[in-house]
């Protein structure tokens, strides 16, 4: 996505040719690398994440693509975050590249504390550590009343479930109240290495991105910035993950697509392929339309978030809405359109439909953003 001299006349939305490049060698790493094979590996196993792949996007720098080199980091930018985003979508990488770029590293990103920033960044930007975000605490929507995690005297207590890749993670930015009692809800940096602090695996429906409890028992922390504006630091963190995180989900929306097209084409029934049937023209068709709706959606997000932008949590949320919806018709109108194999454990289909599910909760569920939206816009007209 090009914006030449700052956004002078009109949006452009059309990656660059360097954009473009790193595009080219993203696809080509993740086709030799990390194949639906790969996936299916880890979900088949008690393996965490696919290590090599990890080390492999390590050395092309990947984790430290939006972060400044004076924090060890690359320096793009968050719109080459987005093509990495979408490619990685695309090949259902199983990685905890989200948990560790879209959310720790934003955190300290967007924090102010340039002693945290110093010290943790550059092993983030290496892939030498993996971090992730504990906010919730169970069944129900967070919200700063709901918190019960809290700090006292720079002491972490209480427990989040479920932690996205919590047991691969080497630091945790933990959503926490600045003290007992109080509503004041801040974010603190703990290391999951250190002492009190204690974790589990648990059972989900995409075990190639697998979540975790984590318990907190007198565990060291360290507040980003002030717990006062905790909340809002959060809510930002969120709009600016929602972003990259659609980019992932129009990928895979876009692969599911192709995997039911490509389908449709070779399946013969009653002499001629299921694709010159109607009801499966329909499915392809809205398949489509879905997802090149959340594809402008997104783009209009990576926008807003490499500028910035005011209109940023309008159109976070709208790209959040709009990709989760892409992604679960996709997902499962390619099941479909595979038939009875589409269903079972051999095809690939249903490797999208669990990494579909993942992410349509792994920032809030959709209800969530649907009112998220309705709020911002009725505050926004109202202004």
């Amino acid at each position: 996505m090009s914006f030449d001299d700052g956004f002078q006349d009109s949006m452009n939305f059309a990656f660059s040719d360097e954009q473009q490049m790193l595009r080219d060698q993203a696809q080509r790493f993740l086709m030799e690398r990390s194949p639906l094979t790969a996936a299916r590996a880890v979900l088949e196993s008690d393996a965490d994440y696919d290590k090599a792949v990890w080390q492999g996007m390590a050395e092309l720098g990947w984790m430290g693509t939006a972060i400044p080199e004076t924090y060890g980091g690359i320096g793009l930018g968050h719109l080459e975050l987005c093509v990495l985003a979408e490619e990685m979508g695309r090949a259902l990488a199983p990685t905890p590249f989200a948990s560790s770029v879209y959310l720790a590293t934003e955190a300290l990103l967007q924090s102010g504390n340039e002693t945290i920033k110093r010290a943790l960044l550059p092993d983030l930007a290496n892939g030498s550590r993996i971090g992730t975000l504990a906010l919730a605490e169970g069944v129900g929507v967070p919200a700063p009343g709901r918190i019960n995690t809290s700090v006292s005297n720079g002491k972490l207590s209480g427990s989040k479930l479920p932690v996205p890749d919590g047991m691969a993670a080497g630091l945790a930015v933990v959503v926490a109240k600045a003290e007992p009692g109080r509503d004041a809800v801040g974010l603190y940096v703990v290391d999951l290495a250190g002492s009190g602090v204690s974790r589990a695996p648990v059972t989900s429906i995409d075990p190639s991105r697998p979540m975790a409890r984590i318990d907190f028992d007198g565990a060291e922390a360290t507040a980003l910035g002030d717990p006062a504006a905790g909340w809002d630091d959060l809510s930002r963190l969120l709009d600016r993950a929602a972003v990259l995180i659609a980019f992932e989900q129009v990928g895979g929306a876009q692969a599911a697509l192709e995997m039911a097209r490509d389908y449709a084409l070779e399946r013969y029934a009653f002499g001629r392929p299921i694709g010159s049937f109607q009801a499966i023209k329909h499915k392809l068709a809205d398949m489509y339309v879905a997802t090149e709706l959340a594809r402008s959606n997104a783009y209009y997000g990576a926008w807003a978030l490499s500028t910035d932008a005011p209109e940023l949590p309008v159109a976070a949320a709208t790209a959040r809405i709009s990709a989760t919806d892409a992604y679960h018709l996709s997902s499962k109108e390619n099941i479909q359109t595979h038939g009875g194999m589409g269903f079972t454990w051999e095809f690939d289909c249903h490797l999208y439909y669990r990494r579909s599910k993942h992410l349509a909760l792994a920032l809030g569920s959709q209800r969530r953003w649907k009112d998220t939206l309705i709020t911002r816009l009725e505050e926004r007209n109202a202004a």
